[in-house]
This record gives structure tokens, sequence and C-alpha cells, in this order.
């Protein structure tokens, strides 16, 4: 299985353990709630879902419901297929959400294994987390040095593109950062019970293990560094 498909039934069995859902419904969700799929056609999403059904982690049902069927066989069209998790099918999301090996850490593959993070432990959150963390870390390495070597071979607009991966890549270290920062904050409270009436009565703080604005909603994630620039290489 290449590194892709991977990160696709990922993503699939995840969205399917939410509700049952057709080919198009399942395409849809992957391409607004997880923009990385937005270049995945049905030629992709089919072979995935056919050798998940004959794995066992999903099931085909025609239609939502008797009628929806009747009125296809009478049209001539071919009844909707919804695929649904079968109990293995939730074993294996749920083995994949424990996973915290390099892939994890990947840029694709990261960003689907954050999509889900409200279904993922806390201390995996934190592995996931830390490793790409890490991985950004050396990237940025890489960048700093190989921009050193070659600045005085670059033109000024080659110049500044690389100063913008390097920007792009710090910014998602900080935004990680505060991301770990607010997950061990919220492991303390709740290990410490000195500090339980006082996580009571904060309860809209950071227990979903995210960093919070002023405003009280959430940060959202940093803008990912485009895989392709090339530089860590």
């Amino acid at each position: 299985m290449s590194r892709r498909s991977g990160i696709l039934e990922f993503a699939v069995l995840g969205l399917l353990r939410e509700a049952p859902m057709h080919g198009y419904e399942l395409r849809k969700r992957l391409n607004t709630s997880l923009g990385i799929f937005r270049a995945f056609s049905y030629g992709t999403l089919y072979p995935c879902l056919k050798t998940l059904v004959a794995n066992g982690w999903l099931i085909e049902e025609t239609g939502s419901a008797p009628e929806d069927a009747l009125a296809a066989s009478l049209a001539g069209r071919r009844a909707k297929i919804v695929y649904r998790l079968t109990a293995e099918g939730k074993q294996r999301f749920e083995e994949l959400l424990s996973h915290t090996g390099p892939d994890s850490w990947e840029d694709e593959h990261f960003a689907a294994r954050f999509a889900f993070f409200g279904q993922t432990e806390r201390e995996v959150r934190m592995r996931v987390l830390e490793g790409r963390r890490s991985r950004l870390e050396e990237r940025l390495e890489k960048m700093r040095a190989s921009l050193a070597r070659t600045r005085e071979r670059l033109d000024d607009y080659t110049l500044e593109l690389q100063r913008h991966g390097m920007e792009s890549v710090e910014r998602e270290v900080r935004w990680l950062n505060e991301l770990i920062e607010s997950e061990r904050a919220g492991r303390d409270r709740r290990e410490s019970p000195s500090d339980g009436a006082a996580q009571q009565g904060n309860t809209s703080g950071a227990a979903d293990g995210l960093p919070r604005r002023q405003d009280g909603e959430p940060s959202g994630p940093a803008t990912s560094p485009d895989p392709s620039d090339g530089t860590d290489k």
C-alpha cells in the first residue's frame, strides 16, 4: 500500500465512523473537511472503497430506504450504494488512530491525523505533535543551511521564495509549540486533584487541547508549508 492510499484509507474509515455515506458524500467530505484530498478523483476513491469492503472493514448497502431503491429501479438507474463501517472497520480505524510513527509526522498524513484529533487519545496527540515539531525543526535547519550556502548565487525573487518557505515552517513550529503547551497544561490540570475546582470553573479553556484566543475561540491551524518547495531535500 502506498503512503497516499494509506492516508485515504484512514480518512475514509474516520469519516464513516461518524455516519454511513455514499461515494459522492464521501468525496465531498474529503474535499471540504480534509482539503488535502482535493486532487483525489472517483477513480482513486472507489478502488479504495472496494478494498475496504473486501477486507471486511466496510459493508455496502443499497439506498437509504426501500422507496429509494424502487424509484431508482423504475427510472432505470442504479440505486446509490451506501458504505457503512463494520465492527472490524472501527477496530482498524482505532489501530490507525493510535499509530505515532514517522509517517504520522509527514505533511499530508499529519493534516489527516490532526483532522481526527478529537477522537484521539491525549498521549497519542502529544506524541504526534512532538514528532511533527521535531520533523519541522530538522527541515528548518536544512533550509537555513541551504540558504547560507546558496545565498550569493540566488536572484532577489528566488531568495524571497526561500525566505517565504522558511517563514511558513517557522510559523507552524510556533503553532505546534502552542498546541503542545496546551496539551501539557490540560494533562497537568487533569492529574492535579488540587486544581479540580479551578478546572470545573474554566470549562471554556483548553480542555480540548487547543490554544484559545482572547475571545475564547480555538486558534486555527497555521498555514502549512508547501511540501513541494524542495528545500529540505
